[in-house]
């Protein structure tokens, strides 16, 4: 059975658009792109058109003479002479499309013609951007899709689609939910934590239920990233690239998570100069998210961002506990890790945060207050504190939600029920981190809210 992927709903409300743009999708190898698009061609139209330029370099030609879409359409046909090319109901993927940038170029003069539709995706756009010679702007709509959140987990593992939905609108309404519902979440949230979201891993475990299958999955996962940064990273910044990307455990399992250029390779002195190329690349290539610190936690969040610190975060939170030492997968299972587990329990969220969208925050000062995660809800300054136990002390959230900040919402996340306490800090299980644009609406929070 395939995995449900929410971007299947996605391309359906493209493909019913009377208009559209030709599609790229974007996302990290091994996310699902190549496969739910497949799926997705097979499924809706009467003719399919599978390009890999990774697999046969030799389909470049195809777009390295004339753009128009006729001259495409008889050069594509002398490498597949029983494809139809039927007006309205013809789609051609160009998957790995990073290998041929005259393929992107030629998007502008497909969504002109209109009678076929196109999408290609790339996991390495942003790493190979200089090759492409003319971007198709304004003839072009991107899509990024990263591995399976959480939801999408709970559907792999069987979960009722009314039990997620009973689950939502708990959290929507801000009431406790039910118990067993609650610890099944629990459980299934410490699972996706060990087995991340990549759809291989997901279906070792779904398949096996044997964490070394999932474990040598991500290690190979793991493996074809480094090959990735050695084929494809500028050779000026190969190592550093290397070693930008291993140092990220280490980074987070600091009690300060802020990302030190100085911790990457025990060089003093080291900055920006040194790495931030190498973190970009590793950004760029959907491997990371960069949590940029605030000057302050306030609206627009983006005009307050301090480009100079920062935390990182993998991706893949699964991902993150593969390159842990041995014994990590079996201490969150147990509920016995210390150190490890709030960093582990951080990237979780940030992870949960960007799949529903958000651009990441944080706000810190030095020695007196670090709020995890600031997030603009619906017009409103939030701030989102992370625990890993049951702590219920919030003097960072009472410090950025008194008069002299104008943080105006705060969320608590750790392993309890929902319940708002007497200081208006709502407080949820973990998991709601999945769930946050759902309770981003928040029917009259505008005056005053909760508090």
């Amino acid at each position: 059975m395939m995995l449900r992927r929410k971007i299947t709903d996605a391309l359906m409300e493209w493909k019913s658009r009377p208009k559209r743009k030709s599609l790229l999708v974007r996302g990290a190898r091994q996310v699902g792109k190549t496969y739910s698009i497949d799926d997705f061609g097979r499924k809706n139209y009467s003719s399919y058109i599978y390009i890999n330029f990774e697999k046969d370099p030799s389909y470049a030609s195809i777009f390295a003479g004339s753009k128009d879409v006729d001259s495409i359409a008889t050069r594509m046909s002398l490498f597949f002479p029983e494809a139809a090319f039927i007006p309205g109901d013809t789609l051609i993927f160009l998957d790995e499309i990073q290998n041929c940038p005259d393929a992107r170029v030629s998007f502008k003069f497909f969504t002109m013609d209109g009678r076929y539709d196109v999408i290609g995706t790339g996991s390495l756009m942003g790493v190979r951007y200089k090759e492409v010679s003319s971007y198709p702007v304004g003839y072009e709509e991107t899509m990024d899709m990263s591995s399976l959140d959480f939801e999408e987990f709970l559907w792999a593992m069987g979960v009722k689609e009314e039990i997620i939905r009973d689950v939502r609108g708990s959290l929507v309404e801000r009431r406790p939910m039910d118990g067993l519902f609650l610890d099944k979440l629990d459980e299934h949230l410490r699972w996706h934590m060990i087995v991340g979201g990549m759809p291989e891993a997901v279906e070792a475990f779904r398949e096996t239920g044997h964490l070394g299958n999932v474990a040598k999955v991500q290690r190979e996962i793991i493996s074809s990233y480094l090959d990735d940064i050695a084929k494809y990273a500028p050779a000026a910044e190969k190592n550093k690239v290397l070693s930008s990307f291993h140092s990220i455990p280490g980074q987070l399992a600091k009690s300060n998570k802020k990302f030190f250029y100085a911790h990457v390779e025990d060089k003093k002195g080291s900055k920006y100069d040194t790495y931030g190329n190498s973190l970009l690349w590793l950004k760029e290539a959907g491997i990371i998210s960069l949590c940029h610190n605030l000057s302050e936690p306030a609206l627009p969040l983006a005009m307050n961002r301090r480009d100079n610190a920062f935390k990182v975060y993998m991706r893949d939170t699964g991902l993150l506990v593969a390159m842990m030492e041995e014994g990590v997968a079996r201490a969150i299972l147990s509920e016995e890790l210390s150190v490890n587990e709030g960093a582990i329990m951080e990237n979780m969220v940030g992870d949960m945060l960007a799949k529903e969208g958000y651009d990441l925050f944080y706000f810190e000062r030095k020695g007196t207050l670090e709020v995890d995660f600031v997030l603009n809800l619906n017009g409103v300054a939030t701030a989102v504190e992370v625990k890993s136990g049951n702590n219920r002390q919030s003097k960072s959230l009472d410090s950025v939600m008194s008069e002299k900040y104008k943080v105006r919402r705060g969320i608590k996340l750790e392993g309890t029920n929902t319940f708002i306490d007497e200081k208006g800090v709502e407080h949820y299980p973990l998991f709601a981190a999945s769930f946050m644009r759902s309770m981003s609406d928040e029917r009259g929070f505008g005056d005053g809210g909760l508090r």
